[in-house]
């Protein structure tokens, strides 16, 4: 069955973010974990995709695509790369960027804090300092006077929950190799403990929750103070987990990774949820991927209706509206992601037919980055990059994205 149009009002976009595409941010903890030795990352960012240079256009790729909306965030290193210090050139440039996105039709939607934070905050303990939501705040606060007038929705925090929902995945040696490089980077600041948000050892992740808990809530009332009316949530990796017979498993993972959060965002203005799988558990705990399935990077199957199953979910805790902030298939292939798009966003309407309000669909992401631990090696773009030249070349999967959308626009 064709894609059926979507509400008017609903936002379609796509998500980039700020460390992954930029380049050269050296400013940040993660620039520092990349480079000490031993370290939990298969290679250094680099000019990630030179995005800090091209942002005009990669802006006009988004347009080009008939989309609505542009997910950024803003690198809070770049803003304040020394304490209370902020840089009218960094803030300069992400003001013309949302400028830049109100110029192309393309609603801004801002992520104040993807993972990365300034190397002087993970020098002090990064969220678990006891300070670290005030320091949060004022970074907030400065971001909302310069732009946060034009801005149509505000994410404080990008999955906040990742590092846990990745201990039911990773095995040990990823957690000692967390370990060893946490300590290297101590050592190499002359700090007795070097936090990051994104590299966690199993040791803090209590702590860190409190810390991002906290952090999150003075964000967002630091954005509230300036402009009330900006609806502002927090954005939660969720992976459709599904029971076959006895769900205490399942249920106790979605307990663990995501109750938290989700229960957190009662009292936000949307739930961001972003969604890449979906997992099958019996009594015993993970099932094994059925013989024959079309695999995604990850080693799990490929399942449109993932999508649908997170969204349910989610709102069915938290009980506000629910924004797609990220989805998308890690491969290389894009054959497969072009064929994911359209049942998965079938699978959505269906959600929203049974009641489950959602504000937009935002896919991860416009072009081939810096993934993370996985480096250069991971693929989720629209379009692809070339490693020297920084050319950005369409995938079919970008054209199938903006054909989709077109038909999802058209009017009841």
């Amino acid at each position: 069955m064709p894609i059926r149009p979507f509400p008017a009002d609903f936002v379609w976009g796509v998500a980039t973010a700020g460390h992954q595409n930029e380049g050269d941010n050296s400013n940040s903890d993660t620039w520092y974990l990349e480079h000490v030795t031993p370290t939990i990352f298969r290679e250094p960012s680099g000019r990630a995709a030179n995005g800090y240079e091209l942002w005009e256009s990669d802006l006009d790729l988004i347009a080009g695509m008939g989309l609505d909306a542009d997910r950024f965030s803003v690198e809070w290193a770049r803003v304040e790369p020394e304490q209370g210090s902020y840089d009218s050139a960094a803030l300069d440039h992400y003001e013309a960027i949302v400028d830049g996105a109100l110029a192309r039709g393309l609603a801004p939607i801002v992520t104040f804090n993807h993972f990365t934070a300034p190397h002087w905050f993970a020098a002090r303990g990064g969220m678990l300092a006891a300070n670290a939501a005030d320091r949060f705040a004022d970074y907030a606060d400065a971001l909302m006077q310069r732009f946060g007038d034009r801005i149509a929705y505000a994410v404080t925090l990008n999955e906040p929950n990742l590092p846990r929902l990745l201990s039911w995945i990773v095995p040990e040696f990823v957690n000692q190799l967390t370990r060893e490089t946490l300590a290297a980077a101590s050592t190499k600041a002359g700090v007795e403990r070097y936090r990051s948000s994104n590299v966690v050892q199993p040791e803090d992740y209590d702590a860190m929750e409190e810390g991002l808990t906290r952090a999150h809530l003075a964000g967002k009332a630091a954005i509230k103070a300036r402009r009330s009316d900006l609806p502002v949530g927090l954005s939660i990796a969720i992976i459709d987990d599904v029971a076959h017979g006895e769900p205490t498993v399942r249920d106790r993972k979605r307990a663990e990774c995501y109750g938290h959060w989700l229960k957190l965002a009662r009292d936000d203005d949307f739930v961001g949820v972003q969604n890449y799988e979906r997992l099958h558990y019996d009594a015993d705990g993970l099932m094994p991927v059925a013989e024959g399935s079309v695999l995604n990077e990850m080693g799990s199957a490929v399942e449109p209706d993932s999508l649908g199953g997170a969204v349910r979910y989610a709102y069915e805790v938290a009980q506000v509206p629910v924004f797609v902030t990220e989805h998308g298939v890690g491969t290389a292939d894009d054959s497969v992601r072009l064929g994911v798009l359209e049942p998965a966003l079938q699978s959505l309407q269906e959600a929203m037919d049974d009641g489950v309000p959602v504000v937009g669909y935002i896919h991860w992401t416009l072009m081939d980055n810096f993934e993370w631990i996985a480096g250069f090696g991971s693929f989720l773009g629209l379009h692809s990059v070339d490693r020297e030249s920084f050319e950005r070349t369409p995938k079919p999967s970008a054209a199938e994205y903006a054909r989709l959308v077109r038909a999802a626009s058209q009017s009841v």
